[in-house]
């Protein structure tokens, strides 16, 4: 039962104004705003719509750093071993070199003037022997082509005068000998084994003033120098090998 105002507003809020009140005229009121109603009830859940339209692609993002490198994999299996193929058909055969892999080099001079410049190089003018042309008889010496040992003598013969007469590498005296005059012709000799590389010269020289006794005569070979090649460098021989390959 409705006993008031107050409870026909609350059964207007709640919903559970009976049919019959619409009917029964309205209680006067007395002008005053009445009380805000409370919130109805939750309406039953639509049905699902219908999918919009795709929006539009977003701008790509910063990059990001790199991560840290994972851990490394496992080995892989071993291949099988395969098969040994055939043999191929022989190569053709080589040309041979061996007579042009040799180095040559060998000398045999004389003179034919007696009392050459002392301390200088003597030129033996007369050629006997001059194998590859490393001798230069207008200079007097024996330049290096094939680096390697070297085999150099010397026979002089001497009169009139003392003979100290010595062997000259590169400015140096490797071997000096002195012989005294005794009124006879008397014969000086020396010789020596020595390393050269390409370029070094080799010659004879009277190292001391008024100590000159060579002596020769035209129409013989008495007073000579000779030298040749014992073996050459073998880095040489190789390398040279090598470009004929």
């Amino acid at each position: 039962m409705l006993r008031n105002d107050e409870d026909l507003l609350e059964a207007r809020t709640k919903g559970t104004l009976p049919q019959f009140i619409c009917s029964i005229p309205g209680v006067p009121g007395d002008g005053h705003v009445g009380i805000p109603g409370r919130d109805g009830r939750d309406g039953r859940k639509g049905e699902k719509g219908e999918k919009g339209d795709p929006g539009f692609i977003g701008k790509r993002g910063p990059e990001g750093e790199p991560g840290d490198s994972g851990p490394p994999g496992p080995l892989g299996r071993l291949g099988l071993k395969s098969d040994k193929g055939q043999r191929g058909p022989p190569g053709e055969p080589g040309i041979c070199r061996c007579g042009s892999l040799v180095p040559k080099s060998a000398f045999s001079v004389g003179i034919t003037s007696s009392y050459p410049t002392e301390q200088a190089p003597i030129k033996f003018n007369k050629v006997l022997f001059n194998e590859g042309g490393h001798y230069n008889p207008e200079t007097g010496k024996f330049i290096c082509a094939y680096p390697g040992t070297y085999h150099f003598s010397y026979d002089i013969t001497l009169a009139n005068k003392h003979l100290a007469i010595g062997l000259v590498q590169n400015g140096q005296y490797r071997i000096k000998t002195f012989d005294a005059n005794t009124g006879n012709h008397d014969v000086a000799s020396g010789s020596t084994v020595m390393f050269l590389n390409p370029e070094d010269e080799v010659w004879l020289e009277i190292f001391y003033k008024d100590q000159n006794g060579l002596f020769a005569d035209p129409g013989w070979a008495d007073s000579l120098f000779s030298g040749f090649l014992l073996h050459a460098d073998t880095n040489y021989m190789d390398t040279l090998a090598e470009d004929y390959s």
